[in-house]
């Protein structure tokens, strides 16, 4: 079912080897992205409108915007055990955020006054994916961290369905965290919508939150052309699953099927020295497929970008692992903390077995916007810094700038910029 790389012997970089969706799905996509960027940006909320009816399949009849009285009532008639279960995972992700809020600091040296301001971002967008399901977990996940750091306003877009109506658990979710408007708009064109601004959608100083490869694509060309911020890429899901012969073949099936449900261009890579182990995970994946709610989708990711890549030991494990920088990667070993302290690249470490990546999906605190495509090799999850912009303070006197006015001159001379050192050399003069 799984894809075999024999890695044994061969300790050469292998980032190219490894399963990946495909550079001409992504190629394509990103035309596809630029084409509706270029036409939103052109022609504002009809463009929105034109490729909501093209992809959504909804005339766009009632308006783009979700009521707030809606999002209320839809968390007012929240099924109770679905509505203790968000407020649980919303006071956990709200609790590990607050942890991570940024510092400020400032400290004197020389008679300098130097340090660190980090002032909330003033418009954020959160996208929330829809299609293939609803994701109210998603809301938590990009709203919530915004509300912990101080956004002044949070504008939430999300696809309609073919009657224009919005998931009620995604509007419940959003009235609970405290997202200021929801639209009822899905793809790059949410995105588009939200970085240049339309007359319905306020222009937003970043745009967050996971997608498809079109979502993903039509963020890097944003960030690219320094239209706004953007979190890290998050596109369609991975994991890899670091094992060794104490791993239970089940749970290692088990979360295998668990990404892979998400979309057929899921990725799903088993990293483990032990052939057993790959025979028995082999024979666990066709009873949890075959009982699969989404078996067909399940099936074509595994065909598609479904690995096993059988190494020397864990520290090759660990080596391929860090080639790979899986969105999620989980350690299933004999004393699996110590070798995950190894790892150096991955969106977020599930340690141990009782760590799934479906905790982390809903309620274990940490973000589940992560870097995907190996961008977790250079960047990370959604944080609570991501909501704040880091300004450096600089305050010097007469003393301190006069004990570093040889060091402008030297480098300003260096560089031939003499009206550097005299910005310094007329308040010495004073």
């Amino acid at each position: 079912m799984l894809t075999l790389l024999d890695l044994r012997g061969d300790r050469a970089d292998v980032s190219g080897r490894l399963p990946r969706a495909s550079l001409e799905t992504v190629a394509t996509a990103r035309a596809t992205a630029r084409a509706i960027l270029d036409d939103v940006r052109a022609s504002g909320d009809a463009g929105v409108a034109r490729h909501t009816r093209q992809f959504d399949g909804w005339d766009g009849a009632g308006g783009l915007e979700v009521a707030p009285e809606d999002a209320k009532a839809a968390l007012d008639g929240l099924e109770p055990a679905l509505r203790s279960g968000m407020e649980r995972a919303a006071e956990q992700i709200r609790w590990f955020h607050e942890q991570a809020r940024p510092r400020d600091w400032r400290a004197e040296r020389n008679g300098a006054v130097l340090g660190v301001a980090h002032h909330p971002l003033r418009r954020v967008g959160v996208y929330v994916p829809g299609g293939r399901g609803a994701y109210p977990s998603t809301v938590l996940m990009t709203v919530v961290p915004a509300r912990v750091a101080g956004v002044d306003e949070v504008v939430l877009c999300t696809p309609p369905g073919r009657d224009g109506r919005v998931s009620q658990a995604i509007l419940a979710a959003a009235a609970l965290a405290g997202a200021d408007r929801i639209l009822r708009i899905g793809g790059a064109q949410a995105v588009a919508a939200m970085a240049y601004g339309t007359a319905t959608v306020p222009r937003c100083d970043k745009v967050v939150g996971p997608g498809n490869v079109y979502v993903n694509e039509a963020k890097r060309i944003l960030a690219a052309d320094g239209v706004c911020g953007i979190d890290a890429p998050a596109g369609v899901t991975e994991v890899a699953i670091i094992a060794d012969d104490t791993a239970d073949p089940r749970a290692v099936a088990a979360d295998l099927v668990a990404q892979a449900e998400h979309d057929p261009l899921a990725t799903c890579l088993l990293i483990t020295p032990s052939a057993a182990l790959v025979e028995a995970v082999e024979e666990a994946l066709v009873g949890e497929v075959d009982t699969a709610r989404h078996a067909d989708r399940i099936r074509a990711a595994f065909a598609g970008q479904g690995g096993v890549a059988l190494v020397d030991d864990l520290d090759h494990a660990v080596a391929v692992a860090d080639a790979f920088a899986a969105e999620h990667l989980e350690v299933q070993t004999a004393n699996a903390p110590e070798v995950a302290t190894r790892v150096r690249a991955a969106g977020a470490v599930f340690v141990g077995p009782h760590s799934p990546v479906s905790l982390g999906d809903y309620c274990a605190g940490p973000n589940h916007t992560l870097p995907t495509g190996g961008t977790a090799r250079f960047t990370g999850g959604l944080r609570t810094d991501d909501f704040f912009v880091p300004v450096n303070w600089v305050q010097y006197d007469a003393s301190s700038l006069a004990d570093l006015a040889g060091v402008v001159e030297a480098l300003g001379a260096a560089e031939d910029l003499p009206a550097h050192v005299r910005a310094v050399q007329v308040r010495l003069e004073t």
